[in-house]
């Protein structure tokens, strides 16, 4: 196991090699007390000892380059996105790094894209240089052990690990994930609209082109074609006859 995470892999690709869960391998990992250490990214190549918030972790370490005392919050970042979309959840980011800082509260900012303001070195207490996995976020909760992780700022990929983050009893504060998962999810979202009684265009979830093609004659085209769990509209089309259907849910099924 130990050889394993030292190569990289996740406890996601390991269960998918063992033919097990991702929790199960975290809980075997934590019985067996293999855990990333905190590392500083050095940014003066070792001519003299570095103190940078850059941080990541690592499972080549033996100790942690720095102490887990203080209090923080923690906000999750945007990590990748394309250009024209998304900015909007850097800029997010940052807001809130801002706000919090001004409230007198210590920050830690987790994201990987190093073109993002939200990634600057003056912007926030601690960074995290790492992925924005179900992992990554509780190996680094688990550390540092915040006041509490803000997930609504930074798009697609913290709302795809809110329920398992909410799962784990992590303190999440504003949009509670449960919300979140609400929106997210077509079939709850479909439910809530037709509770508080707002109209909606003729739908269904379906996870095969058959019934799609089948759907789509039924009520006649052209038909809207969107995945769950997408923002910035990526894979969503208007199809306008069976080609374009199975055409678009090909790329949709790539993007989600």
């Amino acid at each position: 196991m130990r050889k394993a995470k030292q190569l990289g892999f996740s406890d996601k690709q390991i269960a998918l090699a063992v033919q097990s869960t991702e929790l199960v391998v975290r809980k075997l990992r934590h019985d067996w007390s293999i855990l990333p250490v905190v590392k500083q990214i050095d940014t003066v190549a070792a001519e003299w000892p570095a103190f940078t918030n850059y941080l990541y972790l690592t499972y080549h370490g033996t100790e942690d380059d720095l102490s887990f005392a203080d209090q923080h919050v923690m906000v999750i970042g945007s990590g990748v996105y394309r250009i024209g979309s998304s900015v909007e959840f850097d800029w997010c980011a940052v807001g809130c790094i801002t706000e919090l800082r001004k409230m007198g509260y210590k920050t830690i900012m987790v994201n990987y894209n190093p073109e993002t303001v939200s990634t600057d070195y003056d912007m926030c207490d601690r960074l995290y240089f790492d992925e924005i996995s179900f992992e990554v976020v509780m190996d680094i909760y688990e550390r540092e052990n915040p006041e509490g992780v803000i997930l609504s700022m930074g798009g697609q990929l913290p709302n795809n690990i809110a329920m398992s983050l909410h799962r784990q009893q992590c303190r999440i504060l504003g949009t509670s994930p449960e919300f979140i998962d609400c929106a997210e999810n077509r079939f709850k979202f479909s439910r809530m609209l037709d509770t508080i009684g707002i109209s909606q265009p003729q739908w269904k979830e379906l996870s095969d082109t058959e019934s799609a093609v089948k759907f789509c004659e039924k009520v006649g085209y052209p038909c809207l074609v969107r995945p769950s769990y997408v923002l910035s509209g990526a894979a969503m089309n208007v199809a306008y006859g069976d080609s374009d259907l199975e055409k678009y849910l090909s790329s949709a099924v790539a993007v989600s």
